[in-house]
This record gives C-alpha cells, structure tokens and sequence, in this order.
C-alpha cells in the first residue's frame, strides 16, 4: 500500500549538511510501516520511502492481504523519478521469491542509487542476501542498524532467528521490591492495569506459573481494550489444572515448550508468573525484555520478585515512563 508524503522534506531545510533530512526519511518510513501492525500476519512490518532531490517522490508499507512489498510500492509511485533517488527501508530488502518478486530485484531495475537500510533481517533465506545483491549491482548501500528498527519488529526477529517466542517478564512491584502489598489486592494502579490488558490484546500468548494459578486464579484475557482476539492462556508447571482454569498446561522443559508454541505460530508471550517462574526463564537466558511497574509504595513484608539468579544481568536501552501514579521501568536483556 503507499500514499503521497504531502510535506517534502521531514527533516527541513535549515540542514545544509542533510543529516536531519536522512533522519526525517527514516523516520518516516518507520512512522509508515506502523500501517500494517496487525495487517502482516506472520510476517514483519516494513515501511519505504522513496526520495530524490531531497523530496519525497514515494511511499509504501507492508500489508498481508495486499501483497505488494512495501519497497515495491514506493516504487511504483514514484515510477521514473525513482532513477537515481535513495530509497530508506527499514527492514533488509528481500532477495529470494516467495508471493512477490525479490525486492532487490525490483530495486536495481528502478535504476535506485543508494539504499538505506533500518535492519538485517535475521530470517535465514534473507540475512545479508539482499544487501549483498544490491552492492553487487552497484548501488551504494546504508545498513543502519537502527535500534528503532528492529525493536518495531522485536517479537519476529525473535521468532525466525531464534525459533522461540520473543518474552517479557511483566511484573507489579513495589519500591521494595515487593509483589504483594498488604491489606491490598492489587500492587499498582488502575492506569497500569488497564495497559496491561493492552499488552495482553497485543501478545500472541501470556503465561504464568502453576503456583500463581493455584493462589490466584487468573483469567489472562484481554479485558475491556476492544481486543480483536484473545492471547493463548497457558500454565507453566505440574498438573493437574483445577476445574475451569481454562488454561492450557505446559509441563515439558522450558526451551522444548517455546519452541513448540514458536512452531504454532506463537511469536510473542508476555510472562506474568510469580517469582519462581520468572526466576526459572531468567536462569535459562529465555527472557528478553522486562516491564516492571513499579508503585510508590514500600510494601515492608512479602515476596520478591525475583529469586536469586547465578549472577548480575545487564539490561539495554533502559526507559522509564509514567503510567498513571505508577514508573514503567523498561529495558531488554539482549538487543532486540
């Protein structure tokens, strides 16, 4: 799909050097390929933005059910005025024939001369193949490498590079560390709570711990956010489930059971276990990004959120926004 940019130049004209202006087309392309969340099924989102004299001549993003590539949409808009213009994608251009032509393909005959590119794309019959096809046409090739790139795709790089679901531990607690407060129900405010059913609507999965469903008894599903569809319910642990948990249980080793869920189509699981759980998929390097919600509240007495781990981890690209009278804190274990 593509549409006109009415505004030319995202990155203005007071950048004799042209470096705002780059950041502008890209982030324009990323602002684009956001079009498609929800529409690419299995596949990444992308965006492109065609641009030649420093005016923006086409633009694209991905949509399943309208199979065009977002690079070949932008493309075709911009037609002859491609010859010789930049073309800023943010995923790595594909060079192999699935239900499209190669977009490397399609970029060379448009007679492109530079392309930048937001990410590799880690799915094995792409990864460096479209870049390499590119070079050896001669057009001038930008791997960005761009972080903002490749967390828009966080769950799916994931998925096709590891074979696993991408995870986030998300957790309530208190200044102290605490996951329960006394003489409350719940940790952190009704802002929080609500934005976590949001996640839940956007997770192809969430779990938790046989010990949190024995005590709890938690629902899991998306409640009140207008979800188009509801997240896989699953329990990590021992059986037997109690009556009407409507859970899905998994007790095999943790790695073996992610790369089943991976194998169903399961690219994203938002892990809501208690200690013991999120204490296990850290152990195992299985965790990859953290959401903690932290309210401000010193709770003196309880359980902590973690138990003890083999060593210190390093988080990534730490960021902390407020969420009503709550901190998200948010940070990835590895790069995404």
């Amino acid at each position: 799909m593509s549409r006109r940019s009415a505004g030319g130049d995202p990155g203005g004209e007071g950048d004799p050097g042209g470096h705002g202006a780059e950041t502008g087309f890209f982030a324009r392309a990323v602002e684009l390929a956001e079009h498609g969340r929800g529409k690419v099924a299995d596949h990444p989102l992308v965006g492109a933005v065609v641009v030649r004299d420093r005016e923006v001549v086409g633009e694209g993003w991905y949509e399943y059910d309208l199979v065009r590539h977002a690079e070949s949409a932008a493309l075709e808009q911009a037609g002859e005025r491609a010859r010789g213009a930049t073309l800023y994608v943010t995923l790595e251009p594909c060079s192999h024939h699935g239900r499209t032509p190669p977009c490397a393909d399609a970029i060379v005959a448009a007679g492109i001369a530079r392309v930048v590119v937001g990410a590799r794309d880690p799915n094995p019959v792409v990864d460096g193949r479209g870049v390499e096809r590119l070079r050896k046409a001669g057009i001038d090739v930008e791997l960005l490498d761009s972080f903002e790139a490749r967390r828009q795709n966080e769950a799916w790089r994931v998925w096709k590079g590891l074979g696993r679901p991408f995870v986030t531990y998300k957790a309530a607690v208190t200044l102290d560390g605490r996951v329960t407060v006394p003489g409350r129900r719940w940790v952190s405010g009704e802002a929080a709570r609500h934005l976590v059913h949001e996640q839940r609507a956007a997770a192809d999965a969430v779990a938790v711990g046989m010990g949190t469903v024995r005590v709890d008894a938690p629902r899991l599903d998306a409640r009140g956010v207008g979800a188009q569809r509801q997240p896989r319910r699953l329990a990590f642990g021992r059986g037997p489930l109690p009556d009407g948990a409507g859970l899905e249980l998994r007790s095999g080793p943790i790695d073996d059971e992610l790369r089943s869920l991976a194998a169903d189509g399961v690219q994203s699981l938002l892990l809501e276990g208690g200690p013991t759980l999120a204490t296990a998929f850290l152990r195992s390097g299985l965790v990859d990004k953290l959401l903690f919600f932290v309210a401000p509240v010193l709770a003196g007495t309880g359980p902590h959120v973690l138990g003890d781990l083999d060593g210190p981890l390093d988080l990534l690209h730490p960021t902390v926004t407020q969420v009503g009278e709550d901190a998200l804190f948010e940070a990835y274990l590895r790069e995404p």
